[in-house]
C-alpha cells in the first residue's frame, strides 16, 4: 500500500521531470529596443519637416478657407462673417465664367504645347550627333531662368512700336499686331512665352525616358517589319507612358499656378486673367477684397485636388509600368 509520503514524492518527481512550459510571448514583439530606437531616429529626421509642412502649407490652407467666409478688406482691422457669400458671388458672376474659360484655354494650350513639342525635341536630341550636349543645355536653360526676367525680355520683343518682331514685320512691309491691347492676342502671347519657357523641362524628362527604352525591343520590331512610325506609336509611346503621366500631373499643377509671366507681360490681366491672377487682383489690386480673393484661391485648390484625384484614379489605368 502506497503511503501519502510516497505519493507526494512521486508527484514531485513527476513535476521535476516534466518538460519546461513555454514562456508567454511579448504583447508586441515588434516593439523591441532596436525598433524603438529606429522609430525615434526616423521621428527625429521627419518631425522637423512635418512641422514645417504643417506651418507653411496646411495652416495657411486652413486659414485661407476661414478667410473665404469673411467680408474683409485687406488691411482692415475688422471683418464680417458672411458664410458662403463669397462663393455665391463668384459662381453667380458672369465674369467668373469668363475667367474659368481663360484658365481652361491657357492650361490646355500650355500643357499640350509644351508636352508635344517637348517630345518632338527629345526625339531630335536623342540622336547621337555632334553638339547634342550643348543643344540639350540650350533647350533646358529657359526653364531655370527667372520668370520676371523672361517676361521683361519678351515684352520688349512683342512691343508693337520698338520691339524686335515689329522691326522684322516692318522690314517686309507689314504692321505689328497690338499684342497688349487685344485680349485674344494677349492670351496667345503669354501662351507662346510660357510654352517656350517650359519646353526644355518636358524635353529633358522625355529624353531620359527615351534613353531608357530597350534597343532590343526596337530592333525586334524592325526585324518584324515595323516601320519607324509604327514602332514609335506601338512600342515607344506605351513604354514612356509613365513619364507622360508624370509630366501631365506636374504640368497641370504648374499651369494652373502660373503667375509671374502673366503679371509682368499683362499687368492689368487684359484677356489673361486666370483664377490665380484674379485672386491676386482682388486682394492686391484696386479692390482689396481679401475674403473674396481667399474664396477664389479655395476654388483653385479644389480644382487642383479634383484634377489630381481624377488622374490618379482613372488616367493611371492606361499607364504601362
Amino acid at each position: 500500500m502506497v503511503s501519502v509520503l510516497d505519493r507526494s514524492a512521486t508527484a514531485k518527481g513527476a513535476i521535476s521531470t516534466s518538460p519546461d512550459l513555454p514562456v508567454a510571448p511579448d504583447r508586441n514583439p515588434r516593439w523591441n529596443p532596436r525598433n524603438r530606437r529606429d522609430f525615434f531616429v526616423f521621428l527625429g529626421f521627419a518631425l522637423p519637416n512635418l512641422l514645417l509642412i504643417a506651418a507653411f502649407t496646411y495652416r495657411p490652407l486652413i486659414s485661407n478657407i476661414y478667410y473665404s467666409t469673411l467680408d474683409w478688406t485687406v488691411g482692415a482691422p475688422i471683418a464680417t462673417s458672411i458664410g458662403l457669400g463669397n462663393y455665391r458671388e463668384f459662381f453667380s458672376s458672369p465674369d467668373s465664367w469668363g475667367i474659368l474659360g481663360v484658365t481652361a484655354v491657357f492650361t490646355i494650350a500650355t500643357i499640350g504645347g509644351s508636352m508635344v513639342l517637348g517630345l518632338l525635341v527629345a526625339l531630335v536630341l536623342a540622336r547621337k550627333v555632334r553638339g547634342s550636349g550643348f543643344a540639350r543645355a540650350t533647350i533646358f536653360a529657359p526653364f531655370v531662368l527667372s520668370g520676371v526676367g523672361v517676361g521683361l525680355v519678351w515684352v520688349f520683343l512683342f512691343d508693337p512700336t520698338t520691339g524686335a518682331f515689329a522691326a522684322i514685320l516692318r522690314s517686309v512691309g507689314l504692321h505689328s499686331p497690338e499684342w497688349f491691347n487685344n485680349p485674344r492676342l494677349s492670351l496667345v502671347m503669354v501662351i507662346i512665352v510660357y510654352i517656350w519657357k517650359n519646353l526644355g523641362y518636358a524635353a529633358v524628362i522625355y529624353l531620359a525616358a527615351l534613353q531608357s527604352v530597350s534597343k532590343d525591343v526596337l530592333e525586334a520590331a524592325a526585324i518584324d517589319g515595323a516601320g519607324g512610325l509604327r514602332a514609335f506609336r506601338s512600342i515607344t509611346l506605351p513604354l514612356i507612358s509613365p513619364t507622360t503621366f508624370f509630366l501631365l500631373i506636374t504640368s497641370i499643377l504648374n499651369s494652373l499656378q502660373a503667375f509671374d509671366l502673366i503679371r509682368i507681360m499683362t499687368p492689368l490681366g487684359t484677356g489673361t486673367t486666370t483664377l490665380i491672377y484674379d485672386a491676386y487682383l482682388q486682394a492686391f489690386g484696386s479692390y482689396n477684397r481679401g475674403g473674396y480673393s481667399a474664396a477664389i484661391s479655395t476654388v483653385l485648390f479644389v480644382l487642383l485636388l479634383a484634377l489630381t484625384v481624377f488622374q490618379l484614379k482613372f488616367l493611371e489605368r492606361k499607364v504601362h509600368y
